[in-house]
């Protein structure tokens, strides 16, 4: 395992916003935003979700990386929460309801949310533009993933062309994520921020489907087999498995 780098000054003047639920996957975009733009805002969503908890563990990430990681604190700018209730109402999901996780007819899981990132990312916009900023920043991924069709690097894509015109501003819709393992996010991280961010990671954030906070596993907390927290440890592990020096 590596000590957590020296991070060079932000090289990019942009003012980014990042799409933050508190779990691994948006703090490692958090993390990966603040070594890069000189100014990050955080922003989250209530939208009925089952495991809301994560929006409890949000303000603890947020308070830790700027304790730990104080080159990136004087970036580190407000934190937003907007409330989606609507969504949630609308839908008639896993995540947004106590029903058991299973896959549907067409394929996708009963945890898929449909229009979530679509409204986040509008949402977000909106919010950007109104902050100055001119970047987004969220942790869809199409590699290792729930199979979720917002996820797919084509809908980002498509989606930022239609802000950008709706908005007649740019606004960038960055994706860290988007073509990496699970195990290639946990190398990500500690190439940001090395051992301690992981260790931050595994410690404060909360992405397990069922809310369940009560055992920390070596990969985080979580109930240990909803998509989620399978993901999470299979990549946790597939990690570790890794040579010196197929790691940072």
């Amino acid at each position: 395992m590596t000590a957590a780098p020296t991070t060079p000054p932000a090289t990019d003047p942009r003012h980014a916003l990042v799409l933050f639920s508190g779990g691994q996957d948006s703090t490692v975009c958090l993390a990966w935003a603040l070594s890069r733009f000189a100014r990050v805002e955080t922003l989250g969503f209530d939208y009925g979700q089952r495991h809301r908890i994560e929006l409890d563990c949000r303000l603890t990430v947020r308070t830790e990386l700027a304790r730990q990681f104080p080159q990136w604190a004087a970036r580190l700018g407000d934190d937003h929460l907007l409330d989606l209730s609507v969504l949630g109402q609308i839908s008639d999901t896993a995540l947004t309801s106590g029903r058991a996780i299973e896959l549907q007819a067409n394929g996708l899981p009963n945890t898929f949310v449909p229009g979530r990132n679509l409204m986040f990312l509008n949402f977000a916009a909106a919010l950007a533009y109104r902050r100055g900023a001119s970047v987004l920043v969220g942790g869809m991924c199409e590699t290792d993933y729930s199979g979720y069709p917002d996820c797919r690097d084509n809908t980002l894509k498509a989606l930022q062309v239609a802000l950008s015109l709706g908005l007649d501003a740019p606004m960038t819709v960055e994706t860290p994520l988007m073509f990496l393992t699970k195990a290639d996010t946990w190398a990500l991280s500690e190439s940001l921020g090395g051992a301690a961010l992981n260790e931050l990671i595994v410690v404060h954030t909360h992405t397990c489907y069922l809310g369940e906070r009560g055992q920390l596993h070596a990969w985080g907390h979580g109930c240990g087999h909803c998509p989620a927290c399978a993901l999470r440890a299979n990549g946790h592990a597939a990690w570790l498995a890794r040579t010196p020096s197929e790691n940072p």
